[in-house]
């Protein structure tokens, strides 16, 4: 079948290399999702009367409110928190693009899908202001 054994040397070692490349991107994988499972989003608003978390799905896993915020109106607040909550997982994103462009790399077309994938589940409206830090 191979017309010599240098023919049949050089796909072995395409083999062996195409293996290696496939294992070391496993492991980098396997390695950002541990990394991604861990980060949490956090914010305040300009004033520091509210302070969110979120999870690495983007869901509010912690709500700290000032005492302050009793002098403002519960719509007020309502808004804070809301506008708190989307700087938080714009500050989610932010992490989940820096772990993913460090463990794959910037150029990786897995990389950019993966962090289009997290801007469109955390940013669904781009367009939003966020509050401040």
């Amino acid at each position: 079948m191979w017309a010599d054994e240098a023919a049949l040397d050089a796909a072995t070692r395409r083999l062996d290399e195409w293996e290696s490349s496939l294992a070391d991107r496993a492991a980098r994988a396997r390695d950002l999702s541990t990394r991604t499972r861990a980060l949490t989003g956090t914010a305040r608003s300009a004033d520091d009367l509210v302070e969110v978390t979120v999870d690495p799905s983007g869901a509010l896993t912690d709500l700290r409110l000032d005492e302050r915020t009793r002098q403002h109106s519960a719509a007020h607040t309502a808004r804070q928190i809301l506008a708190t909550t989307r700087a938080a997982r714009v500050d989610l994103l932010r992490q989940l693009t820096e772990a993913t462009t460090q463990a794959l790399g910037d150029d990786d077309p897995a990389a950019r899908a993966i962090v289009e994938s997290h801007r469109r589940r955390l940013d669904p409206d781009p367009g939003t202001p966020d509050a401040g830090r």
